[in-house]
């Protein structure tokens, strides 16, 4: 049930990230296919299922158009290979469904990628498969989203108490728990939500209220959105945002400029922040590595700092983050130059 509620947080989380999210075959009905509540994506060789799937608003140069399969995970351990193996199929058989020759139809075709979240991390051998087959893993243990996973534990924990009252044999609703939500959200257009109605009765009437509430926290929390970072490496980077609107306001006057970073902390545990090179306190983000990367940073002592600045400069050089606003997409580019940075005094 946590897995559900972080699927469609995220969701939400991901709604001006540049991503329009697909949720019904009507919207491309000869990729996609509707099963009641769950949508698949034609492959060659099999349909899959899909937690969440994205299209990027407009086509990158010399590619196609993009799209993004989005699959939470919310274990008490970390995602082993298996779960990025999988992945890794889904992705491969769903690019190659593509068919040539005479007389076949021409027809558009896409892109897939996949990313991976986590709320507790993945394994060594899941990172290294993932970093060899470009998926990307997104850990979101870090405290940056400690409030939105204490909070779907909190509801998953309401939920499951709110089961008492009903008969002993049903199983949890969980196809009208996700409708429910995706209407308190605005994550689905309500007339491609299928109607799914269970009896009026107490069950109802508190997992309606816990649902609704967890909703409400989520759009308390309006500012928060999933900024996702591009940076000239092969992963993600989930942003999170000291102050939101700080970021927008400072980044849409200046959509491209040079940033400071740091690292705190070792290992595992180390967080990255990011700033304005030349505005300190407009605003700070907040992100974390791949864990391989940050145990071959920490590796050896004395060439830690040799190793970071290493970082910086071959994976961080360039972060480019992609917005939904009311015009359409704006695109921001965050530039991390050490020689400037050590011009003006700053690490």
């Amino acid at each position: 049930m946590r897995g559900y509620l972080l699927e469609e947080s995220l969701a939400w989380l991901l709604r001006f990230s540049g991503y329009r999210l697909l949720v019904h075959e009507d919207q491309d009905p000869v990729e996609l296919v509707t099963e009641g509540q769950t949508l698949r994506v034609r492959g060659r060789g099999a349909l899959h299922q899909v937690d969440v799937l994205g299209e990027f608003a407009f086509t990158p140069a010399f590619s196609m158009p993009v799209r993004l399969f989005l699959e939470a995970k919310y274990y008490q351990t970390r995602c082993e290979l298996e779960v990025v193996r999988n992945a890794h199929g889904v992705m491969h058989d769903v690019n190659e469904n593509f068919m040539t020759g005479a007389g076949t139809r021409p027809r558009q075709r896409y892109k897939y990628s996949y990313a991976l979240f986590s709320a507790s991390g993945f394994t060594a051998d899941a990172q290294k498969y993932a970093l060899a087959h470009q998926i990307s893993l997104v850990d979101l243990s870090g405290a940056s989203f400690a409030w939105l996973l204490g909070h779907i534990g909190a509801t998953a924990t309401s939920l499951c108490a709110a089961q008492q009252h009903l008969p002993k044999s049903a199983p949890f609703p969980l196809n009208w728990m996700r409708a429910e939500l995706r209407k308190a959200l605005g994550t689905s257009p309500l007339d491609l939500l299928p109607s799914v109605s269970i009896p009026d009765g107490k069950f109802k009437q508190a997992a309606g209220t816990t649902i609704e509430e967890f909703a409400t926290v989520l759009r308390q929390h309006s500012d928060a959105e999933l900024l996702l970072g591009f940076p000239a490496a092969p992963f993600i980077l989930p942003l999170a945002a000291d102050d939101h609107r700080g970021f927008l306001e400072y980044a849409d006057a200046r959509p491209d400029h040079t940033v400071r970073i740091r690292r705190q902390g070792m290992g595992a545990a180390a967080e990255w922040t990011l700033s304005p090179a030349d505005a300190v306190g407009a605003y700070e983000l907040t992100f974390k590595l791949p864990e391989h990367i940050e145990e071959w940073i920490s590796g050896i002592g004395e060439k830690e700092r040799h190793r970071t600045a290493e970082v910086k400069e071959q994976f961080l050089s360039a972060i480019t983050l992609y917005r939904m606003n009311g015009t359409g997409v704006r695109a921001y580019q965050l530039r991390y130059e050490a020689s400037s940075l050590s011009r003006a005094g700053a690490p």
